[in-house]
């Protein structure tokens, strides 16, 4: 199985307005160094939707060049624009990822055909790993188990999903009716060690921006059954999760990061600095656990 465990939903730096290439290939490295199990550049985390076509293509460049082959790099490459996302996943494959997540058409509201037909295009089109990334509250549709299932049936590239309803029941049904090789990873920090209980085999983590070591032990000890161990990191790094959605993400990562000194505190519109109120209170949740 090339995605499981913990996986990091990468932020992406920026200083003056551009990216900022050495900050994000020392995150990179970071994130490696303290166990992460794969990145995950230019989801929503990464801003995706205000880079540039360019832009995009060059945090994914950086990413796989810094990660040298030493985790799979599984690139955000989707859109609500089926011949855009063609062109995104084609370009992810000939710069060396190992796979695509591509998020269900935003906006759009497919039906469940749709949904099906999209993805089935974008399979039939380029020869690489997928991984469909399912977060309804941000997009206004819901692939649901059925459908996965059918196109993990009719197209072996479909490896997994990335699953962010917060449904266990749901999830319950994706494990049941999906291939037993199918990588079912939580797309939601609070609901990854549940998802975990019932056979998911990791998370696309926001948090492990911030505490990648934590957030591997924890997914590692799950995968080994250990769930006392796994449910004491769990508790313990709980307030972060919260912290890191005080407001929109990737606000609140991107401003632990810069608090921690790893990157500059800056964003793109439509995205905005907290309030000085919240921000100290994130302050303080980072010094109790040692990060600030």
């Amino acid at each position: 199985m090339l995605f499981h465990g913990a996986m990091t939903a990468l932020v992406t730096p920026f200083k003056n307005g551009v990216i900022d290439e050495e900050a994000y290939r020392k995150l990179i490295d970071w994130q490696i160094e303290q166990g992460i199990q794969g990145l995950v550049p230019c989801g929503t985390t990464g801003e995706s939707a205000t880079l540039t076509h360019e832009e995009h293509e060059r945090v994914i460049e950086i990413c796989i060049e810094q990660a040298a082959g030493r985790v799979p790099v599984l690139a955000g490459a989707g859109s609500n624009n089926t011949a855009e996302a063609i062109r995104l996943v084609r370009f992810a494959k000939n710069a060396g990822a190992d796979g695509a997540l591509l998020i269900t058409p935003y906006y759009n509201k497919p039906t469940q055909e749709g949904l099906y037909q999209h993805y089935g295009a974008i399979a039939r089109a380029v020869d690489l790993p997928l991984v469909p990334y399912n977060v309804p509250g941000r997009t206004g549709c819901n692939l649901l188990p059925a459908t996965l299932a059918r196109l993990a049936k009719d197209f072996p590239t479909i490896v997994g999903v990335k699953e962010a309803t917060g449904d266990m029941a749901q999830a319950s049904l994706t494990i049941e009716s999906c291939p037993k090789e199918f990588s079912l990873l939580s797309g939601d920090d609070f609901t990854a060690l549940p998802l975990m209980s019932i056979g998911g085999t990791g998370l696309i983590s926001v948090t492990s921006n911030i505490v990648p070591d934590k957030v591997s032990q924890m997914c590692k000890a799950a995968a080994k059954g250990d769930f006392t161990a796994a449910r004491k990191i769990h508790h313990e790094i709980f307030d972060l999760h919260h912290a890191m959605f005080m407001v929109t993400n990737p606000i609140p990562v991107k401003t632990a990061l810069a608090l921690m000194g790893r990157m500059d505190m800056e964003m793109r519109l439509p995205l905005w600095p907290m309030q000085d109120a919240d921000r100290e209170k994130l302050r303080g949740i980072l010094q109790a656990h040692g990060l600030v």
